[in-house]
């Protein structure tokens, strides 16, 4: 991306040219900037004065953007970018460093994008607020192929430009350099004055002349072939991202993508909302349903073989109907290459040790994997599954759908259209003389009273719940009208589980706990003495997220005597859950997690907004010393 020839300044005031034209615009008061000014002066970590805005309800992203778009902002683009947030100082600094060193041959803009200092669609983005023009995404918009007579194909690449179309008496011209005054003489040249210039990427620029050079009269988006070329690549892209969903969700004015990449939603692409019909009935097609509704919900199975990555994809496709049209998730089931070993799904050693020898490897009785949705419950069944798989062990499943498929085990797909229901499945289970039932998920009274019931005639029972913690596990099941002396009598042990963002091991930085983080984590800084927090500062390696992967957070519940004894006695969750600390060595989620943040892998913000906190935790010291983890 090519910006600007020159830069100078570094150093933003607090009170920049945004925030004075957000006082001249009575966006925000003087008595708001001044309290702004003073949380931000106490603030460990430093955010700019446009976030702490944001943070305090002063200013919405919306009306920042409207602001900037009808203002035209005189500073610096290096500053601006500061002001903003997209970009720190120190890295600003950095990037004129080697600006100065090219002697002005890179611009400001190109080593920014080049060095991952920032993300291109942020500084198109930048620019588009500075500027005044407006973004535009080049894929799939219809190009007035005239136009390309006038300026010649060879001046468009040398240029990175696009002539869009004609508007009125106007024509509009797409750049990736706004301040080019080149590329804005030779347009005023070919066209005339009554030029609207608009911003796109450089590869956005590219991808479009290649493709108006491979075929000038080809049409882009008419035929069956290109909606088939269109899913194909989409569905490669999801495999290549490592995607868990695909939203395909229509929007007033477009159609678009997203995926769902460690646990969390990404703008893929956006398609023009004119080929949404053709898209929804090809997927239709695939998962076999019925391509004639279109008021209802639908669902369906799709199998797709990715002739590129070598793999066999099994989706499970959900059809919703929204005021714009069909909404389209993809789950991606069969994506992984291969089971989790029980030793690296992510506990500490001595966690681990304790799951498996008085959980995993305990003949009978009912072992639970409790979570929400997306929280890895299905990895960490698999594991355990994998781990007993052997020749002289019966293993059987019911499944809603198989996920994975494994060898050496039994494993059945519930399927209520054709009268293979859950309930009808675990009938049969049990007089197919299994030694362990593996059943995908505890869903009602039903389900729980058969795997009770089989726990007591000597079988072992393998499944997952949906509740909060570990000890919602046990409380759930005592609602679901199960005898207090059952549970204590079968349930062996209950795991709760988390997925949290891995720091992006490319882009991590040291992080100092803020007092905002130690209240709302109720510890002191004394108890993470020791601790190594890091905070991705974001990079290309992890599309500027600042994380990159997951790691599981797990608390396990052994079910000793003492713990028991409080279930028959019907105890609360609160006494429950600290008889299980005191005496079964227990760590909870947050400890857990406060672990791993300590040792670099987790956010504290991933830490205080998704695990659960009850209770105060224990000194980072005494939890390492317990989970038998070193620093």
């Amino acid at each position: 991306m090519d910006t600007i020839s020159k830069e100078a300044t570094t150093t933003v005031p607090e009170n920049g040219m945004i925030t004075k034209l957000l006082l001249k615009e009575n966006v925000v008061s003087d008595q708001q900037l001044a309290y702004a000014a003073r949380v931000r002066s106490k603030l460990t970590t430093p955010k700019t004065m446009i976030d702490t805005l944001l943070d305090l309800g002063y200013l919405s992203h919306d009306l920042l953007q409207d602001i900037l778009r009808n203002n035209r902002v005189n500073v610096r683009l290096g500053d601006f970018l500061v002001e903003l947030g997209y970009l720190r100082e120190s890295d600003l600094k950095q990037a004129l460093g080697i600006q100065s060193e090219s002697k002005g041959k890179q611009r400001l803009g190109e080593i920014l994008v080049d060095r991952g200092f920032i993300e291109d669609r942020k500084l198109l983005e930048a620019l588009s607020y500075q500027l005044g023009y407006p973004l535009l995404e080049l894929t799939f918009v219809a190009i007035d192929r005239t136009l390309l007579s006038i300026i010649p194909l060879a001046i468009c690449r040398e240029l990175e430009i696009v002539p869009v179309r004609r508007e009125d008496s106007f024509v509009i011209l797409a750049l990736s350099d706004p301040l080019d005054q080149k590329a804005h003489d030779c347009a005023r040249k070919f066209l005339g004055d009554q030029v609207h210039f608009v911003i796109s990427s450089k590869e956005s620029i590219c991808n479009t002349l290649n493709a108006l050079e491979r075929s000038a009269a080809q049409p882009v988006l008419s035929d069956e072939n290109t909606i088939i070329g269109m899913i194909n690549i989409l569905l490669d892209d999801a495999v290549e991202e490592g995607a868990s969903d695909i939203h395909i969700e229509p929007m007033k004015d477009r159609l678009r993508v997203r995926f769902r990449l460690d646990g969390v939603l990404h703008h893929h692409k956006d398609f023009p909302k004119e080929i949404a019909p053709q898209l929804s009935t090809r997927i239709k097609v695939m998962a076999q349903a019925d391509i004639a509704e279109k008021r209802r919900h639908q669902g369906g199975r799709m199998l797709f073989k990715s002739h590129k990555h070598g793999i066999d994809l099994d989706l499970r496709v959900s059809i919703f109907i929204t005021i714009y049209g069909e909404k389209i998730v993809m789950r991606l089931l069969n994506n992984k290459t291969s089971l989790l070993d029980i030793k690296e799904i992510g506990m500490a050693p001595r966690m681990l040790e304790h799951f498996i020898y008085e959980a995993v490897e305990v003949p009978s009785g009912v072992m639970i994997i409790t979570g929400p949705t997306g929280s890895g419950k299905t990895s960490t069944l698999y594991s355990c599954v994998n781990y007993l798989n052997d020749v002289n062990t019966s293993i059987i499943t019911a499944e809603d759908p198989v996920e994975i498929v494994i060898d050496g085990i039994s494993q059945c797909s519930i399927n209520s259209n054709i009268g293979v229901t859950f309930e009808e499945t675990l009938r049969h289970i049990v007089r197919q003389d299994p030694d362990i039932i593996v059943l995908g998920e505890i869903r009602d009274n039903f389900s729980a009273e058969t795997a009770i019931q089989a726990a007591l005639t000597g079988h072992k029972v393998l499944t997952t719940f949906h509740t909060e913690d570990s000890i919602g596990g046990l409380i759930r099941l005592m609602n679901m009208e199960i005898e207090a002396f059952l549970i204590s009598s079968t349930v062996v042990c209950v795991v709760a589980q988390r997925l949290l963002r891995r720091v992006c091991p490319d882009c991590a930085e040291p992080y100092i706990p803020t007092p905002l983080d130690l209240s709302r984590l109720n510890v002191t800084a004394n108890d993470l003495v020791g601790g190594e927090f890091k905070l991705g500062r974001g990079c290309k390696a992890c599309r500027f997220s600042g994380y990159r992967g997951r790691v599981g957070v797990f608390e396990l519940l052994v079910m000793n005597e003492m713990v028991k004894s409080a279930i028959l006695e019907r105890k609360s969750s609160y006494d429950i859950r600290k008889i299980s600390i005191e005496t079964s060595g227990m760590v909870t989620l947050i400890e857990d997690g406060l672990v791993k943040g300590a040792r670099g892998e987790v956010s504290l913000n991933e830490i205080i907004t998704d695990l659960p906190r009850l209770g105060k935790p224990r000194t980072l010291a005494e939890l390492r010393r317990i989970l038998g983890v070193v620093k």
